[in-house]
């Protein structure tokens, strides 16, 4: 596999201390104007590889093929099937669907921002936006395509494809090209303008009461920072690695399904991880089908926190509906199992305050979106007494282990919208609130 290009790690390095150790190195391309206040100039030249900057000719050239049916085998599902611009890139649905109506066993994440990813996929076993596209039209349950030559040999069939292909890149179609057009099109996929963003920037009015009391919870008593820190080095939420969170405890025996993964997964062979993945109850192995190293059984990557209430259902396996059944899982502390990630402990939240964080969550929706986050939220609002996660005696520390709670911080001493800028270490001057002389 090779090394990721987009190493969100390194960006506490790169933003606040201008020192670069092992980093990537940076595009000297101009990112494409305007960008959003959420993502910052360096971040996108430090996410986009050198010579894969997108061009206005690529980008067409790959949202074309992002939106064509006739990648799949059977000509009924483009990569749009999963990834709906309109639903936030997402599908909408627990489990996604390929050809033939042919479930596979993992929910489809936002391509929003995915450019920004140190690995592509659940369990990261992509590490380029090029291999992630590649997968999925050769992958029996999703797009179907017997192999690469097969894909190729369709396209140049095709006499638009053909003239395309040979007008943007100089030579006839294949398939790396392929991929690299419709990585192009995913790298202008960048999400930053939310009502957090503005917040986050000085404007105190951006958020209600609510959803500063939530902000200050996912920073405190619900420990979500640990995580899904929001930043200047972090503004996608994610820590870009990979957790236990006992999500798939539900319905597996870890143990013995590692024991039986150790012999059946082949490290290295992309084709067969893949399959495994969205094919056998190997999924629920997660990350631990590309390393098969113990400590990452059952550990899926960390996903962005960003446009989260349009892009559900949640978890690696759709297995939770609504944000408020996410906060019941967490408040509980997951489902135990023997490789459950130690920061996973009951966090006491009230009601109350896991209406607050939920409320915080939706503010996370970029704005163009509004509509729909509005839809979403009176959807998942409307199942709020519907919880099957919610374990109030777990999570109020009245039977199981009793953990340890986090403080809160408070608003009134240290305000999160003086922090300033994201990718900025200059603050902004705070605008609240007088000074005393």
């Amino acid at each position: 596999m090779r090394l990721p290009s987009g190493v969100v790690t390194v960006l506490a390095v790169v933003l606040n201390t201008g020192v670069g150790h092992a980093a990537p190195t940076p595009s000297q391309a101009s990112p494409p104007p305007p960008l959003p206040p959420g993502v910052s100039a360096t971040l996108w030249r430090l996410a986009v590889p050198p010579g894969s900057e997108p061009t206005p000719e690529k980008v067409a050239l790959g949202e074309k093929l992002f939106r064509e049916k006739r990648l799949s085998a059977d000509n009924t599902v483009a990569c749009m099937t999963c990834h709906e611009p309109e639903l936030g890139f997402t599908d909408g649905k627990a489990l996604s669907e390929g050809i033939g109506n042919q479930k596979v066993t993992r929910n489809s994440p936002t391509v929003l921002n995915a450019l920004f990813n140190a690995t592509q996929f659940w369990d990261g076993r992509a590490g380029t936006l090029e291999d992630q596209a590649k997968l999925p039209i050769l992958n029996p349950r999703e797009m179907g395509m017997p192999s690469p030559e097969a894909v190729v040999q369709k396209v140049r069939a095709i006499p638009e494809y053909a003239a395309e292909f040979k007008k943007v890149f100089g030579r006839e179609v294949n398939y790396d090209d392929l991929a690299a057009a419709i990585a192009a099109f995913e790298r202008m996929q960048f999400s930053g303008s939310a009502r957090f963003d503005k917040f986050i920037t000085g404007d105190a009015k951006a958020l209600t009461a609510s959803e500063k009391n939530g902000w200050a919870l996912f920073n405190g008593k619900a420990r979500c920072n640990s995580c899904h820190a929001g930043n200047a080095v972090s503004p996608l939420f994610s820590d870009q690695k990979f957790h236990n969170i006992g999500v798939a405890a539900h319905k597996q025996d870890f143990v013995t399904l590692a024991r039986k993964g150790v012999q059946v997964v082949r490290t290295g062979d992309e084709k067969q991880i893949d399959e495994l993945a969205l094919q056998t109850e190997f999924s629920e192995l997660g990350r631990f089908l590309v390393t098969k190293q113990e400590n990452d059984v059952g550990s899926f990557k960390t996903p962005t926190l960003r446009n989260a209430g349009i892009t559900g259902p949640y978890m690696h396996d759709g297995s939770l509906t609504t944000l408020w059944d996410v906060m019941d899982h967490y408040n509980k502390g997951g489902v135990p199992n023997p490789f459950l990630d130690g920061g996973m402990q009951r966090l006491g939240l009230t009601e109350p305050e896991v209406d607050d964080l939920v409320a915080f969550l939706f503010a996370l929706t970029d704005t163009k979106f509004d509509k729909l986050n509005k839809e979403q939220l009176a959807k998942q609002r409307a199942r709020r007494n519907n919880r099957p996660e919610r374990d109030t005696e777990v999570a109020m520390g009245k039977k199981g282990n009793l953990g340890d709670l986090a403080p809160n911080p408070d608003l009134n001493v240290k305000n999160p919208a003086d922090l300033g800028i994201y990718g900025d270490v200059t603050p902004v001057a705070p605008s609240t609130q007088s000074k005393p002389r």
